[in-house]
C-alpha cells in the first residue's frame, strides 16, 4: 500500500516508525514531516491546508490511505474532501470532529446522553459567565470553546483569576477558539488518557497513558501540549478501563451514529478518575501526543492494518497484541517553551542517545541541515523507551537524554514519577 501521513509532530514520528515496519506498506510519505521522519518516511511540501492539493498528490501517486495525525485538517473537513474523491482516510470528518472543535459541544452531548462529566454551563459573553462564576465553588475552571493547541484551558483558584480567564478568552487571547467559553466545575482525582479505534460500528481498545501538562517538575508551572508521558497507566485498572468503556466510550460512539455523524477514526477520552468513578474532562478525535510515543512502543501488530480496518468498517476483523513492557517519554523542548521557543540551535549527541537500550528517539520539531539537526518548533525530541517497569524505562529515558548535546533545550526530570512511586511501594 502507498500511505500518506499527515503531520510533523513527535506523534507523526512514532506512527511514520511504525507504519514504515508493516508489511503492507509499499511506499510511506509524510506532508509536511521533520528532520526525524525523512528517515523512515520520504517527506514531501503539500500545503495540507490546500485540500486540493493533497487530492492530487494522492491521485499522482496511487495513495492507498491516507492517515491524519493532527486535528487542524480533521476540524477542517480534509477526510470529508478525500472522501469524495474516493480515496480512504483514516479520520473522522468534520461534523463528527466536532468532538473536539467544540468542547461546548462534547459537553451538551454528554448531558443529553447521561455521559459522566463535570457540572458545566457554556457563555458567548463575558458578563453571564463572571455571573454564573459568581455563583459556582472554588476553584472553577474556564475552557475556550475551540481549539487552542492545548492552551485554552484554565484551572482559576480564585474569582479573580477566572474572570482574568474570561476576559483572556473573549479578549482574543485564544483567537477565535475564545469566542465561547464553557466554565465547569473542578474535579478532583487523578488523570488518564484513553484512547480506543472506531469504525463507526466497532470499538477496539488502544490502551491507556498518562501524560505530564505542566512545564515544571513536580507538575508545576503553565499547562503545555505535554512534556511527557507513560503507558500503562496504573489508575486505568482492568475495572476502571470496563467502567470507561460502559459509561463513556460506548454511549458516545452510539450517540454519534444517532445523531447521524458516525464517528470513524481514533478517539481520545481525557478523563478524571474520582471518587465515584471515570469522568470525561474533554475528547480528542485524534491519537495523543505525547501518549501515542509510548502506545507505539508497547503495541506488537501492525499498526497500518489496524488503521486500515478502522478506515474501511472492519475493526471486527482485527485484535491488536500489547507487549508487558511499560513505556515512558520525556519531551525535550526549546528553550523558552510554552511561550516563544528558541529555534535554530543545533542539538548533538542523537546517535549515542538512542544507542541506550530500549530507547527511540521520536522527533517532534527539528529541521534537518545537511547532517545537523536544529530546533524547529517548541517541543523538539521525544525520548521514548521500553522496559520491564516505569522505572526502568524512566532510568533508560533519562540516560538517553543525558548523552543529548543541547544547550538550548530543557526537559523536566521527573516524568513518570507518580507511576515509579506505585511501583516502588508495591515493592
Amino acid at each position: 500500500m502507498n500511505v500518506l501521513l499527515i503531520g510533523s509532530g513527535g506523534r507523526e514520528h512514532a506512527l511514520a516508525w511504525a507504519l514504515s515496519t508493516s508489511p503492507l506498506t509499499s511506499k510511506l510519505y509524510c506532508a509536511p514531516g521533520n528532520g526525524g521522519i525523512a528517515n523512515v518516511a520520504q517527506c514531501v511540501e503539500i500545503p495540507v491546508a490546500d485540500h486540493a492539493a493533497v487530492l492530487r498528490f494522492c491521485k499522482d501517486n496511487a495513495i492507498d490511505l491516507v492517515v491524519i495525525g493532527p486535528e487542524a485538517p480533521l476540524v477542517a473537513g480534509l477526510v470529508d474532501d478525500l472522501a469524495t474523491a474516493g480515496i480512504k482516510c483514516f479520520g473522522p470528518t468534520q461534523a463528527a470532529a466536532q468532538l473536539e472543535a467544540s468542547k461546548g459541544y462534547t459537553k451538551d452531548l454528554a448531558r443529553e446522553f447521561k455521559i459522566p462529566t463535570a457540572a458545566y454551563e457554556r457563555f458567548s459573553s463575558a458578563a453571564p459567565a463572571k455571573a454564573y462564576i459568581a455563583r459556582q465553588k472554588l476553584p472553577i475552571v474556564v475552557k475556550a470553546d475551540g481549539l487552542a493547541a492545548g492552551k485554552g484551558v484554565m484551572i482559576a483558584r480564585t474569582r479573580a483569576e477566572a474572570e482574568k480567564a474570561i476576559d483572556a478568552c473573549f479578549s482574543g487571547a485564544f483567537g477565535k477558539a475564545g469566542s465561547a467559553v464553557v466554565v465547569e466545575e473542578y474535579l478532583e482525582g487523578e488523570e488518564a488518557s484513553f484512547f480506543v479505534l472506531v469504525d463507526g460500528t466497532h470499538v477496539v481498545r488502544l490502551g491507556a497513558a498518562q501524560d505530564h501538562k505542566r512545564v515544571g517538575d513536580g507538575d508545576t508551572g503553565p499547562n503545555t501540549g505535554g512534556m511527557g508521558a507513560y503507558s500503562p497507566a496504573p489508575v486505568m485498572t482492568e475495572k476502571m478501563i470496563a467502567r470507561t468503556m460502559d459509561e463513556i466510550i460506548t454511549p458516545t460512539v452510539a450517540a454519534m451514529a444517532a445523531r447521524g455523524t458516525p464517528y470513524q477514526g481514533a478517539l481520545f477520552a481525557g478523563l478524571m478518575i474520582t471518587k465515584e468513578g471515570p469522568k470525561l474532562i474533554e475528547y480528542n478525535v485524534r491519537l495523543g501526543d505525547p501518549e501515542m510515543q509510548v502506545l507505539v512502543m508497547r503495541l506488537n501488530s501492525d499498526l497500518l492494518g489496524a488503521l486500515l480496518a478502522t478506515a474501511t468498517g472492519a475493526l471486527d476483523t482485527i485484535t491488536l497484541k500489547w507487549r508487558d513492557d511499560a513505556a515512558l517519554t520525556v519531551v525535550m523542548a526549546a528553550n523558552g517553551y510554552p511561550g516563544p521557543p528558541l529555534l535554530g540551535t543545533e542539538i548533538k549527541g542523537l546517535d549515542a542517545a538512542a544507542a541506550v537500550e530500549g530507547v527511540e528517539i521520536f522527533h517532534a520539531g527539528t529541521k534537518r541541515v545537511g547532517e545537523r539537526y536544529l530546533a524547529n518548533g517548541g517541543r523538539v525530541l521525544n525520548i521514548t523507551a521500553r522496559g520491564k517497569s516505569v522505572a526502568q524505562a524512566q532510568a533508560r529515558a533519562y540516560a538517553a537524554v543525558g548523552r543529548i548535546d543541547w544547550p538550548g533545550g530543557f526537559c523536566r526530570s521527573d516524568i513518570g514519577w507518580r507511576a515509579v512511586a506505585r511501583e516502588m511501594a508495591r515493592a
